[in-house]
């Protein structure tokens, strides 16, 4: 939807299973609508859509892409970004590292986020602005320390070509967000900047790619890192990286008491990497790739931490309870900062996409319902702001 400021606010479908373009229109038809109905009924319904390469490579079929084009119509439903992170199957089976692949050394990835920019300004009418979102480049584990491929700048740099001369072909600004990510090639706010230093610095003309390619500001995982929105977001400003989209997520944080341990238990599952971040004092101490071997290491007594962050994206709406917290203040701290910026980012997505794999006590609401609940609670927030009526 529409907000009062200009800014686009829309829910990820990535909580919706979507493997191929039928999944994911059946999902749009039925799940999303239903939400739509309970939010929005009446103006203009903004979606925030994922696309894997299968569904993205049938959707770009002409025809199929003008049939999309017309139900949105109908509908009375528009696109305003993409997330072009997961590249394939997200639901129901093994992702963890997975997701990361094919990287950005890969140009599968390119051809795949190319595909996404050509679906999306094909539907976004003349004038508009349009996002897609990304992975921080690669994963850490998959490259030697601070050795990350030639090709993946030069696969970027490739993308933001092509997105200038779509944007120019259609009067339309376009623009890729890279995501940090705890463990992610960029995981902090002050290696991000490194990371797009080192891309502009690339550039035969780093104009060009700033105005294409920026950052897709995750709160979850922010929050995850440690770090402090205003002071994050200020610097990315500073140095004159696009903020692209902002994700409005929240992140599991616990002290590790025996309890609390016992029940982040409940957490691990097979399908998503739940990274973690132990802290002391506010100083982070290190970082673990998965929430069951954080778990395996303070049962062996090998735990100085006074507080865990987790990387399981829970309800904007509600904290998980029994005695675990959320990094809730994180997005609020964000909104904040964006009320005293309201030019600086106009694509905001709520992004909760674990909903089938939290705990049973988490999932006492459908999917639906639990979407419904993060649209009333962030609009609550916005209104505060001034931001939303």
């Amino acid at each position: 939807m529409k907000l009062t400021q200009g800014h686009h606010l829309a829910y990820c479908t990535n909580v919706h299973r979507g493997n191929n373009w039928s999944e994911t229109f059946s999902s749009l038809q039925n799940e999303v609508m239903n939400v739509r109905k309970a939010t929005c009924p009446n103006d203009p319904y903004a979606i925030g859509l994922r696309l894997g390469a299968d569904a993205a490579r049938e959707l770009a079929n002409p025809q199929e892409l003008e049939n999309f084009k017309t139900w949105l119509e109908k509908e009375n439903a528009y696109l305003f970004t993409i997330n072009g992170f997961p590249h394939g199957n997200f639901h129901g089976q093994r992702v963890k590292e997975q997701v990361y692949l094919p990287d950005w050394t890969n140009p599968e990835r390119l051809n795949y986020t190319l595909c996404l920019f050509q679906i999306l300004s094909y539907l976004l009418p003349e004038g508009a602005e349009g996002s897609v979102s990304t992975l921080p480049a690669s994963f850490k584990e998959f490259h030697p320390p601070h050795r990350l491929p030639e090709t993946a700048y030069q696969n970027l740099l490739h993308l933001a070509e092509e997105i200038e001369r779509l944007s120019l072909e259609n009067n339309q600004d376009l623009h890729l967000g890279m995501e940090p990510e705890p463990l992610g090639w960029f995981e902090t706010i002050p290696e991000t900047i490194q990371f797009m230093n080192q891309l502009f610095d690339r550039a035969e003309i780093p104009e060009l790619v700033r105005r294409r390619i920026g950052v897709n500001y995750d709160c979850c995982h922010l929050a995850i890192e440690y770090e402090d929105a205003h002071q994050g977001l200020d610097l990315l400003q500073g140095s004159n990286i696009r903020l692209s989209k902002l994700h409005l997520s929240s992140a599991l944080r616990a002290q590790p008491t025996p309890d609390n341990l016992a029940t982040l238990q409940s957490f691990v599952e097979q399908v998503y990497l739940h990274q973690v971040v132990r802290s002391k004092d506010g100083r982070v101490l290190d970082r673990i790739k998965d929430l069951d071997l954080a778990l395996d290491l303070a049962r062996g007594g090998k735990d100085r931490s006074d507080e865990w962050r987790v990387h399981f994206h829970v309800p904007l709406h509600a904290s998980p309870g029994n005695g675990l917290g959320d990094t809730q203040a994180h997005v609020l701290d964000t909104l904040d900062w964006l009320q005293k910026n309201p030019s600086t980012c106009y694509h905001l997505e709520m992004e909760t996409y674990t909903w089938e794999v939290l705990p049973p006590e988490m999932k006492t609401l459908s999917v639906v319902e639990q979407v419904t609940k993060e649209y009333e609670w962030t609009l609550n927030a916005l209104r505060l702001r001034g931001l939303a009526k």
